[in-house]
């Protein structure tokens, strides 16, 4: 077995395809470990904004949460109605596509993949950082280990959505049910002490307001905790991942995955503000993040600690596995409308679209090294591409519903209801975050979308360049004169030959002189000689034209000049008549044999089809040793 099947898993058919689709049971952690794993680094974001605040900030975070969860619910409706006007894609580009016009959907299109690749960073970082908080000798080791994870799940995405969804069942269901319960004990706590619960390990004491509370502030923190939010698309976005009945199997993903998420949320709220558990910096020494003090003042630091905390890294790390699914099919779509190179749209070994997935690691790979893997330097940047995209897709609906007419006025109202309070939530995300970084991605949006239209430019012009002037004609069959690259004598240049004989009378063996010395004068004639004695001797007792052998000096040691102005002296001679070179080429199987051969026959091929004119054809002649 192959190295390659040992870690991808062997190559799928075509037919195969339906088996690789999933269930809602396998769409919760395929499609639902960013949303659900947000819930940790969202209110904490929030918290960390308030820090300022003191002890009062636990006073506020309860206000800030509650109209995140408020406009989850709102969300959740408005995509179930997206799902079930969009069974087969739903996601944003498709609506605004169809709803609203191109550059809107292009414009969603990139608002989406750079909240996918700041999905895979912040997730990542934030699961080290739990890591840390439970091991914190491993702090110095952040950025490496954001690195490994990364490549963990990369590899398990090219093994395909269904493998990989099930491969991160049990942390999802452990993460879900470890913090739900966690949350319950703690909330009957807080009801049986009259909210005074004692905690098991006290948390680290805050600091004296150094601020007051001010609408600027608490209006940062909402933007810091809508980070949470940023995964509610993916089940709208991945639709075309579900087996039949695919509208049942997608709402039944999204309801868990919102309703889990909105426990989680508001949970971690009530608990923070009745244990007194604040934010604290990760770059310091003694971090601790919030849901490693929920757990020890719940629970203590005994097993049930490390086992959420290792649910809280593993999901973490894990969630990336949502923009693994998401960001290759939006960039598929992309592409088959020549938005993007046309290698994305296509599926590998594993009917997965493999230069998505390698793309996105790298782009997020790139991102975990000039932020250092700290989650606090990411959020800033987080969640504007996914509010830019809630509402481009909130509005393609309204349009949708109105277009529709008829009994569609309550589905109208739902999506109506999102838009609105997406484009608010988008502006004060926006203003909030600004100057901490946001900037940064209100500039990428539409860098973004000029390299997508200039993408688009190239694939028109090129369709525009290949189209044929007329119909199809027969005017230019004269044979054409075969050049074929020639070293020495052997049955690959043989059997090269013998080939360019078939296409025309017209062949010319050409054979490089890479030395001038007068000591090779001899040898030089000698080949001559082999030449018309070996090879267009037979030829010529055959009855047929000869091949002729022509020698050209290579002054500079390189191949492709002199070719190219062998050429251009053969269209001088015969103006009209095509000109083909065959390129005798060794077929090597095994790696490190490239290792032991040059590459003069790719950058000759390379230098005619670049520079070769449109009357000159190139044919590649490989050899298998063997035959």
């Amino acid at each position: 077995m192959k190295m390659i099947d040992v870690l991808l898993g062997r190559r799928l058919a075509n037919r195969e395809q339906g088996e690789q689709k999933i269930g809602w049971a396998a769409g919760v952690p395929a499609m639902g470990l960013d949303g659900l794993g947000s819930s940790s680094y969202g209110p904490e974001a929030a918290l960390t904004i308030l820090i300022p605040l003191g002890a009062i900030s636990l006073a506020w975070i309860g206000w800030v949460i509650a109209p995140i969860v408020a406009l989850l619910v709102i969300l959740y409706f408005s995509y179930r109605q997206t799902i079930l006007a969009y069974p087969s894609n739903g996601g944003a580009y498709t609506v605004a596509k169809e709803n609203l016009g191109p550059m809107a959907s292009l414009l969603a299109a990139a608002a989406l993949m750079i909240d996918y690749v700041l999905n895979v960073a912040v997730g990542i970082s934030a699961g080290v950082g739990a890591l840390t908080s439970s091991v914190p000798s491993l702090q110095p080791w952040t950025l490496e280990l954001c690195l490994g994870i990364l490549v963990v799940v990369a590899a398990a995405n090219l093994r395909g959505t269904r493998e990989a969804g099930w491969l991160f069942a049990l942390p999802t269901y452990l993460f879900l049910a470890s913090f739900l319960g966690l949350i319950a004990w703690g909330v009957f706590q807080i009801i049986s002490t009259a909210g005074h619960p004692p905690p098991l390990v006290a948390p680290p004491p805050l600091k004296p307001a150094a601020e007051a509370v001010s609408l600027w502030l608490l209006m940062r923190a909402f933007a810091a905790g809508c980070t949470a939010m940023t995964g509610v698309e993916a089940v709208s976005n991945g639709v075309g991942a579900f087996r039949e009945p695919v509208v049942k199997e997608a709402h039944w993903t999204l309801t868990v995955i919102c309703a889990a998420l909105g426990l989680l949320l508001a949970g971690i709220a009530t608990v923070a503000h009745f244990y007194g558990l604040g934010a604290m910096d990760q770059t310091q020494p003694g971090y601790q993040s919030v849901l490693s003090q929920l757990v020890g003042a719940i629970a203590g630091r005994g097993v049930v600690y490390y086992v959420a905390m290792g649910s809280v890294l593993t999901i973490l790390c894990l969630s990336a596995n949502t923009s693994f699914v998401g960001f290759p099919r939006i960039c598929r779509l992309v592409a088959l409308d020549d938005y993007l190179p046309r290698a994305f749209a296509v599926a590998d070994r594993r009917l997965v679209f493999s230069v998505g997935v390698t793309f996105l690691t790298i782009t997020a790979g790139c991102l975990l090294v000039v932020f250092g893997g700290i989650t606090d330097h990411l959020i800033p940047l987080f969640a504007i591409g996914a509010f830019l995209t809630f509402t481009v897709s909130q509005v393609g609906m309204v349009v949708h519903w109105r277009r529709r007419g008829g009994r569609n006025t309550a589905r109208l109202a739902i999506n109506a209801v999102g838009a609105a309070t997406t484009i608010v939530g988008l502006l004060v995300i926006a203003a909030a975050k600004f100057m901490e970084g946001a900037w940064i991605v209100i500039v990428a949006v539409p860098a973004t979308i000029a390299v997508l239209l200039a993408i688009r430019r190239y694939y028109d012009r090129l369709g525009r360049d290949l189209s044929p002037a007329s119909g199809f004609t027969l005017e230019d069959v004269d044979r054409p004169t075969v050049l074929v690259a020639y070293d020495e004598r052997n049955r690959m240049t043989d059997r090269a030959i013998s080939f360019a004989l078939t296409l025309s009378p017209d062949v010319v063996a050409v054979h490089l002189l890479r030395l001038t010395s007068p000591e090779q004068e001899e040898d030089l004639a000698a080949r001559r000689d082999a030449f018309e004695r070996d090879i267009a001797g037979p030829v010529a007792a055959r009855g047929l034209v000869p091949p002729r052998l022509v020698q050209i000096p290579a002054p500079y040691r390189e191949i492709e000049g002199p070719v190219l102005d062998l050429v251009e002296r053969i269209d001088e001679a015969t103006p009209g008549r095509a000109v083909a070179i065959l390129i005798p080429e060794l077929a090597l199987d095994r790696w490190w044999e490239r290792l032991l051969h040059s590459r003069r026959a790719q950058r000759l091929r390379a230098a005619l089809v670049a520079h070769g004119g449109t009357r000159l054809m190139v044919i590649t002649a490989p050899w298998q040793r063997g035959l």
